[in-house]
């Protein structure tokens, strides 16, 4: 009970009762206005969340949307590694720090480019850790999408690798950010064959 003294239900049916008489007269414009845009992107984000599904990934390394009907998420291995890594650290990976990650990072893609030549694997992975090279940020935009090409943005927001800013207060005067780069889907939703 709130101080209402109404129960949260009552007060839902109660909202759904005059956001259904704004629909009727046509007045979408005041019912906006009443919900806000930030709160409306909350509730979009919220949406998105009842729409997620299961991502598996097989032994062979193909990753499938399970309540999609199976469809698969196609990728170059370059692109599965990447992915790969960020599942692994759900904690968030600093693109500038790449490189203590070089070697779980050249472990996937050879899982997932068996045929490829060590050399050019090894090449590439250079590349991706190399903070002064674009090929991390060409690998996510490639990654974003694919899964944009699948599901609505925000649906996608959950799959992609996407940047979540951390403030750290050190002291009182010394203040910095760590700009981690994350894939927010939940980790009971992947499901490794």
């Amino acid at each position: 009970m709130l101080q209402t003294g109404k129960t949260l239900d009552e007060i839902a049916n109660e909202l759904s009762s005059l956001v259904k008489e704004l629909v009727d007269v046509g007045r979408k414009d005041l019912l906006l206005r009443a919900i806000g845009v930030p709160l409306l992107e909350e509730l979009r984000i919220e949406a998105a969340k009842a729409r997620l599904s299961r991502l598996l990934i097989t032994k062979d390394y193909r990753f499938l949307l399970i309540d999609y009907d199976n469809k698969e998420v196609v990728m170059n291995p370059v692109h599965k590694a990447v992915y790969l890594l960020f599942l692994h650290h759900p904690e968030g990976i600093e693109f500038k720090k790449l490189c203590n990650y070089r070697d779980e990072l050249q472990g996937y893609y050879l899982a997932t480019a068996r045929l490829m030549d060590k050399q050019t694997i090894s090449d590439s992975i250079d590349m991706l850790v190399d903070p002064l090279n674009n090929s991390i940020n060409e690998k996510c935009s490639r990654i974003k999408s694919v899964f944009l090409s699948m599901m609505d943005q925000y649906t996608a927001n959950f799959y992609i690798v996407s940047s979540h800013t951390q403030k750290h207060i050190v002291g009182s005067s010394r203040i910095w950010y760590e700009r981690l780069k994350v894939i927010t889907l939940p980790r009971d939703l992947v499901v490794w064959e």
